[in-house]
């Protein structure tokens, strides 16, 4: 299968280096991983240990074969940039995988490709940047890919068989909207701690004041949820978010890695976005009233 991955920092590279053990695979990425995956090949440390020459380009418009799938990994406020610039690569028969942060992606996608031509993931692997060619996978994760009506398709079933010979541990959904909601609130209650406090995600279990926290954090996003007609339970939800906690024990979570690098964060898709949803919510409920 030739695949395009749009983003690939640290969990885009991540997945790029294990499909292309199988796939014709293409980074698209910033010029010093490019220079350094195009010298050395692309190196993955730490939970998976590999090194493989995978093809690398800074410029989705240097891409000259068929597209098959089309991976976005870019932060949420990108989306829309990116898809724009990915058009000329999309064609009736190019799958689009969002398999990003946040809980606008799909949305912000759809104002382009039709939705037939997109399908979504989540994952909870571990991965840091450690330098221009170099990725840590730092914690081993769930990865779950679904159509948007919740259908078990064929071609979903064979990216499933694809992602897990490549060693990337796959299962479908047939609720991926209801996985976004679970992977935003994971994320809502681990990123912007670890950033303000600036730690691994392991610590917010260590110090019984973050934990604290973290607990009160997930009750809020999952009282959203349920107020947006997404049923979760709060005990859930405490458990799972502290299950990728231990999973990533000595990760950075992307949005601490972002301000490391005095980059713009994705805190407006993971934690924002869902007070503006219930805002919403709540403004019809009392015009109805």
């Amino acid at each position: 299968m030739n695949i395009v991955i749009f983003g690939a920092g640290a969990i885009g590279s991540l997945f790029g280096s294990l499909l292309s053990k199988q796939n014709n695979v293409t980074l698209i990425s910033r010029k010093p991983h490019v220079d350094a995956i195009r010298r050395n090949g692309l190196t993955i440390e730490d939970k998976t240990k590999l090194n493989v020459k995978v093809g690398a380009e800074e410029s989705i418009d240097k891409i000259r074969t068929q597209t098959d799938l089309l991976i976005l990994t870019v932060k949420s406020y990108d989306t829309e940039t990116a898809i724009k610039e990915a058009m000329s690569i999309i064609s009736d028969i190019t799958i689009v995988l969002s398999l990003q942060n946040g809980l606008d992606n799909i949305d912000k996608i759809k104002k382009f490709v039709y939705g037939k031509n997109i399908i979504a993931g989540v994952t909870t692997h571990g991965a840091f940047f450690s330098k221009p060619g170099l990725i840590r996978h730092t914690g081993i994760g769930k990865t779950k890919l679904g159509e948007l009506n919740g259908d078990k398709t064929e071609r979903l079933l064979n990216i499933k068989s694809i992602f897990n010979e490549s060693g990337i541990k796959t299962t479908i959904s047939t609720d991926i909207f209801k996985e976004i909601w679970i992977k935003t609130i994971i994320n809502s209650s681990i990123n912007p701690l670890t950033s303000i406090f600036n730690c691994k995600n392991g610590y917010l279990l260590e110090n019984p004041v973050l934990k604290k926290i973290v607990e009160k954090i997930c009750r809020e996003s999952t009282n959203i949820a349920n107020a947006n007609d997404i049923s979760l339970s709060y005990f859930s939800m405490i458990k799972k978010t502290k299950e990728v906690i231990v999973d990533t024990t000595e990760n950075y979570s992307s949005m601490l890695q972002s301000i490391q690098k005095s980059k713009k964060t994705e805190i407006d898709s993971i934690n924002a976005i869902k007070s503006m949803q219930l805002k919403k919510k709540n403004k019809k409920y009392n015009k109805k009233k």
